[in-house]
């Protein structure tokens, strides 16, 4: 039995739609591709991989931060 990992096939798809030329989208297109990071993300941020990029990206926003003072 072949079980697909929704949140590895989301990011491949987008990686995909990602490669193509900006000239060649519509905007419906660009409101697909919108949607279907979206949807990576809400699946991507209960896990071990989304807590760890949440406290990365928490970090570097309090460097930043300090570093403006």
């Amino acid at each position: 039995m072949l079980t697909i990992n929704v949140a590895l096939l989301l990011a491949v798809i987008v990686f995909f739609r990602l490669r193509r030329r900006t000239e060649a989208r519509s905007r419906f297109d660009e409101k697909m591709t919108v949607v279907i990071v979206l949807a990576l993300g809400i699946l991507l941020a209960p896990t071990p991989v989304g807590q760890g990029v949440l406290s990365f990206l928490g970090q570097l926003a309090s460097g930043v931060t300090q570093a403006s003072r």
